[in-house]
C-alpha cells in the first residue's frame, strides 16, 4: 500500500492515476470528507480523511503502509513542522520509503517555501528512514489558469517578459513519482530534479502558445500590486500572497531553470514539450483556432 498526502491537489490526483494506471494500491489521505468521493473515482483503495497535524489521523493513515509520497500542504507556515511529524510517525510506523515532493532548487532562501523545503529535505537526511526526493520546475498546469486570456491573446504574467524558467507537465511529475515509487530500492537515497524544458523567457512561451493556437499570443506584465489586490479578493492567505510575491520578485532577477537529463532517465522517453501540452488542453476545451 501507498500514503498519497495532499491527495486530493493536483499533483496528488495525477500520482494516484499513475501508480493505479500500473495496479498499485493507494490510500489517499485528504482534508475533507466532500473529497472521498472523488478520491474512490480515481481508483484509491482507502481514503483518510483529517489534518496533516493530528497524531491519531497521522497513525490510521500509516497502518499498512510501504512507501509514502508526501505533498506538503501548498503555501502553509508550518511545512516543517508537519514533516518533521510524518517522519517520527513514519519511522515509528517501520515505512520503508519515504519520498518527499518538494521543489525545484530549494536551496533558494529569498523564496520561503522554497526554504521551508529545504529544511525539509534536511531534516530528512537526519531522519534515519530510506528516502527520495523530487524537485519539479514550474508546473505547465500553472498556464491553465489563464486558459482564457491565453485564448484570447493575451499571456498575463506578474514578471518581466525576459524571466527565464524551466517547465514540466505534470504527468510526466507523476510517471517519474510512480517509477520511484515501484521501482525498487535503486531511487533510495537519490535527488532528482524534474525538469522537462530548457529555459524559456517568457515571450518565448507566448510564441508556443502561438503556434499552438494559430493567433498572437503576447505577453501581458500585471503589476505586482495589482496581482496582490487580486490574490487578496480571490481569499489567498497573508503568508501565500507574501511568499509567492517573494517568488514573483525572485523569478525576475534570477529566473528558476533547470536540466531535462533526468528526468528523460527516469521516464525513458523525452519530457512532454510545451506545444504538445497546449495542444492537448486546449484542444481538450474546444480553443483550438484552427
Amino acid at each position: 500500500m501507498i500514503l498519497i498526502t495532499g491527495a486530493a491537489g493536483k499533483t496528488g490526483r495525477a500520482v494516484i492515476r499513475a501508480l493505479v494506471a500500473q495496479g498499485q494500491e493507494v490510500t489517499a489521505w485528504v482534508r475533507r470528507h466532500e473529497q472521498v468521493a472523488g478520491m474512490a473515482a480515481l481508483g484509491a483503495a482507502r481514503v483518510v480523511v483529517g489534518d496533516l497535524q493530528d497524531d491519531a489521523v497521522l497513525a490510521q493513515a500509516l497502518a499498512g503502509v510501504r512507501a509514502v509520497y508526501h505533498i506538503p500542504p501548498n503555501m502553509h507556515p508550518d511545512e516543517l513542522a508537519i514533516g518533521l511529524k510524518l517522519m517520527r510517525a513514519a519511522r515509528a510506523a517501520g515505512v520503508a520509503h519515504v519520498v518527499y515532493h518538494s521543489v525545484l532548487h530549494p536551496q533558494t532562501e529569498k523564496m520561503p517555501h522554497h526554504w521551508q523545503k529545504m529544511r525539509v529535505e534536511e531534516a530528512l537526511l537526519e531522519a534515519g528512514l530510506d528516502f527520495t526526493i523530487l524537485q519539479p520546475a514550474v508546473y505547465m498546469e500553472n498556464w491553465l489558469t489563464q486558459r482564457d486570456a491565453i485564448s484570447q491573446g493575451r499571456y498575463p504574467v506578474p514578471y518581466a517578459t525576459e524571466t527565464q524558467l524551466s517547465y514540466v507537465a505534470l504527468a510526466d511529475v507523476a510517471a517519474a513519482a510512480a517509477a520511484v515509487l515501484t521501482e525498487g530500492r535503486q531511487h533510495v537515497g537519490a535527488t532528482y530534479e524534474l525538469v522537462g524544458t530548457p529555459p524559456l523567457r517568457q515571450h518565448e512561451v507566448a510564441a508556443v502558445f502561438a503556434a499552438a493556437l494559430g493567433h498572437p499570443v503576447t505577453v501581458e506584465v500585471v503589476s505586482r500590486e495589482v496581482w496582490r489586490k487580486r490574490a487578496v479578493v480571490a481569499g489567498l492567505s497573508a503568508y501565500a500572497v507574501e511568499t509567492l510575491l517573494a517568488m514573483f520578485v525572485y523569478y525576475e532577477q534570477f529566473g528558476l531553470v533547470g536540466n531535462p537529463n533526468v528526468l528523460r532517465w527516469l521516464l525513458g522517453r523525452e519530457p512532454l514539450m510545451p506545444a504538445v501540452f497546449v495542444q492537448a488542453h486546449w484542444g481538450e476545451a474546444g480553443a483550438l483556432a484552427r
